[in-house]
């Protein structure tokens, strides 16, 4: 793996921090992007560089000549066509100066599953229909990784680099200060819910309570990007990006509640979402952290209520097929219950979640 030089974009998220830390402990040399946090990984090198700015992405692109690009990160801005702007925008400077150094062999862009459920302001109005496949149409909807996908066929027929597409359902695994961390959240409202007494309900949906589902753990995420980046059978496709199997969250409620040691509320049959409910998070959170001696004291660096709200709350069923991968020699599976139940002992090793929580 010596003369992989990977060149990690978002490294300091959910699916770039995997990634680098995968990469890294396969013996690639691996460099992980972000604009000020340095990740600190064993064997990811950090590099600082706004994506915005064609000059500093330059920079770091020159230095580290990358052989292979992983682009794991996004910008979330009020309307879809101002998404489409900026995070267009972002691609297009990094492709333009990793692509200019002339070693670049592979890029693999991380997408997601609203590549069939359309973009937030106009989500799961006019959906695909489930399971997904990478065969189906573009939605008629704009939607900022159908603009990402053309920027990058352009960049890899300039430059003459292979690329693949990523599409994965919502991502558990370990990082923190993340818009998009559905397993933190969770592990944050159980640890609430110990401490006060407030029911753990399920926030969402009847359609995602009863419906069938499926998530993507980033460990495994990571798996099929370096994967997709040295399989020739992988070039110059898309592939959706999923644990293999599918549940219930009636079922994997229990699942959930249990492994943050909590019990699960009845379903009342409808949403009551956390956005709004979790009001007082903020100060409660705060005594638990300081009663634990818990790394990270404010709540608002962890959670994302809106986004696990978005994810429950669909009214839609929504799940992958993974025959693509499968055909093209990927049979990695992930058990979804040891996604979550992983993350959680994770988090109590970092000192994020306590490993007990006293009622106060």
């Amino acid at each position: 793996m010596s003369g992989r030089r990977a060149l990690v974009i978002g490294a300091t998220g959910l699916t770039g921090r995997n990634t680098a830390e995968h990469l890294a402990r396969a013996g690639w040399a691996v460099t992980g992007l972000s604009r000020r946090n340095a990740m600190e990984s064993e064997g990811v090198r950090h590099a600082s560089a706004d994506i915005l700015d064609p000059d500093s992405v330059l920079r770091v692109a020159r230095e580290v000549r990358a052989t292979h690009l992983f682009y794991c990160t996004w910008s979330r801005r009020n309307t879809e066509a101002e998404n489409i702007v900026v995070n267009g925008t972002m691609l297009r400077n990094v492709l333009d100066a990793a692509g200019s150094t002339g070693t670049l062999e592979h890029v693999c862009l991380v997408t997601g599953l609203k590549h069939y459920l359309g973009p937030f302001e106009a989500y799961a109005r006019n959906p695909a229909r489930p399971p997904f496949r990478e065969s189906q149409p573009r939605l008629d909807h704009e939607n900022f990784y159908y603009t990402q996908e053309d920027i990058l066929w352009e960049a890899a027929d300039r430059f003459g680099f292979g690329w693949s597409v990523h599409r994965p359902h919502t991502v558990i695994g370990y990082t923190l200060g993340n818009a998009m961390n559905m397993g933190v959240t969770l592990a944050v409202y159980g640890t609430i819910a110990r401490e006060t007494g407030i029911p753990f309900v399920f926030p969402g949906s009847p359609e995602q309570y009863e419906g069938t589902t499926d998530i993507t753990d980033a460990r495994l995420l990571a798996e099929h990007l370096a994967w997709a980046a040295t399989t020739p059978a992988a070039r110059n496709e898309a592939f959706n990006v999923t644990n293999g199997d599918t549940f219930q969250w009636r079922e994997m409620w229990k699942v959930v509640a249990s492994g943050l040691g909590v019990e699960a509320a009845p379903y009342p049959g409808h949403p009551t979402p956390l956005d709004g409910r979790m009001d007082d998070a903020a100060v409660i959170w705060r005594r638990i952290a300081e009663r634990e001696r818990l790394v990270e004291p404010d709540v608002d660096r962890l959670v994302s209520w809106w986004h696990t709200d978005s994810d429950l709350g669909r009214t839609v069923e929504t799940y992958a097929d993974m025959a693509k991968s499968r055909q093209a020699g990927f049979t990695r599976v992930q058990d979804s219950s040891r996604s979550f139940l992983d993350l959680f002992d994770r988090l109590r090793k970092e000192r994020v979640i306590p490993s007990e929580v006293r009622p106060s």
